[in-house]
This record gives C-alpha cells, structure tokens and sequence, in this order.
C-alpha cells in the first residue's frame, strides 16, 4: 500500500489496525560510468514496495534528495544541505505522528545521510522532551540502511567480493539494473577496480576519482545478481520492520 496511491479514508483505516510506516530515503547523485543518478533513491523504493507486497504496510512517497554535497562535481548530482535535510525529516515524522503514525521506519540508501537522519531524530526527541515534558511521547524512529542487511551483505561478498567497492557497487548498481532493465549500461572503464581514499569536498571528490566510482567494479553488475539481492533485502527488511513495530 502506497500512501501517495491511497485515500485519506484508506489511511485512517490503515491507523485503525498499524502505527507503523516505511519512508524510503535516498540521494539523487552520480554512481560511476554506468550506473544511474537515482540508484540511492531507486534501491529503498523498489525494496520498500517489495516488502509492501509480502506484509501488510503503508509505503511513504521516497524523499530523493539526500546530503550529497561531496557529488556536486558531477553533473546532475544535487544535495540538500545537512540542516535542511534535517529539517525536511522532522516535518515529515512530525506529518506523521499528528496522524497517529507512531513508528517512522527510515529505509536507507545512502551512507551520506546516515549522520543527518539520526541528529533528525534526536532534534525531534528533543522537541518532545523540551516543549512536552510532562507528555510521554510514543513517537519511535529508527534507521534502516538496506545494504547493510545480513542477506544483502552475505550476497554482495559471494557475488562481488571485495570488487564491491564503497561507492557505485555493482549491488545497488544491479539492484537498479533489475528495477529496469531498459536502463542497463555497458560502460568500459579504466582502471578495471577504482580506487580506495578519503573525500571531502565535491572538487576534491572529483580529482580523486574522475569516473566517480570507489573501489568498486560496478561493470560486474547483472539484472540477475540484482534480482537476488532484492528478494534477500526484502525478506530482511521485512522481519526488521515486524520487529521495530513491536518496540515500546
């Protein structure tokens, strides 16, 4: 069920019976010669509606810009400044929880918004705390990275190895290749592996690594290896998401 495919009737029947909500969440930034600029939102997208389709689960619509300042050299990336985002997330779960959602379930997919979405939520942990203080909020968020998931992890090391890079990994590159398949690119690229280094800025992320890749291989990815990470990502995303529902 996906919130912006339903009606507000839809909805509050949905609240009748869960408080419970996935909000995918991702960047819109380059990911190498061959992979596409939307792979960070596109990955927690098409795993979320999987999940939706094997429980019982409202979908929220994808937020896909991330805090990608470090792309910025790359043509097409754009970025949301940390305190922005942060405050896009609050507004959002704060949406949410004047409607009765009490459980925000993030799923992730890029590791630049790590940092933002958990000072998010302690700001709106905060918010209860200072200006209700003799409430008890019900209100829980948690933090979801889906490539961080057992199953994704276990298959990206038997499938890649360590030609899976830190950025433009042929997983979330073939995940996205298996969620379109018309969209596949076959790309030559020079050296064969990326290399491997700190970032910092957009202009110093482009000196060191010109094609945009970070230690990885993505040329390896496959709409089939992509087909089995996201049955593996959905089943434990799945079991995650019933798990956090049950928190107090």
């Amino acid at each position: 069920m996906q919130l912006h495919l339903s009606t507000w009737q839809e909805v509050d029947t949905y609240l009748e019976h869960s408080n419970g909500i996935i909000i995918p969440i991702g960047s819109t930034e380059q990911h190498g010669p061959n992979g596409l600029i939307g792979t960070d939102a596109i990955c927690p997208e098409v795993i979320a509606k999987g999940v939706a389709e094997k429980i019982e689960v409202l979908i929220a619509p994808t937020i896909n810009i991330g805090m990608a300042q470090h792309h910025l050299a790359f043509a097409g990336s754009m970025t949301l400044r940390p305190s922005t985002l942060m405050a896009v997330i609050t507004d959002v779960v704060e949406s949410l929880a004047r409607h009765g959602f009490e459980r925000c379930y993030f799923l992730n997919g890029h590791g630049g918004n790590v940092a933002t979405l958990n000072a998010a939520f302690a700001e709106i942990y905060s918010n209860t705390s200072l200006y209700s203080p003799d409430e008890d909020s019900h209100l829980r968020c948690k933090l979801s990275n889906w490539y961080m998931s057992p199953g994704v992890r276990r298959l990206s090391r038997e499938l890649f190895a360590a030609a899976e890079g830190s950025h433009a990994t042929p997983s979330e590159v073939s995940l996205t290749y298996y969620a379109y398949p018309e969209a596949v690119k076959n790309v030559k690229m020079s050296p064969k592996r990326a290399p491997n280094g700190p970032i910092s800025t957009a202009l110093d992320y482009r000196q060191r690594f010109p094609d945009g890749r970070i230690g990885s291989e993505p040329q390896l990815a496959s709409i089939e290896a992509g087909e089995k990470l996201f049955h593996a990502a959905v089943d434990d995303i799945a079991a995650d998401y019933q798990e956090f529902l049950k928190t107090t």
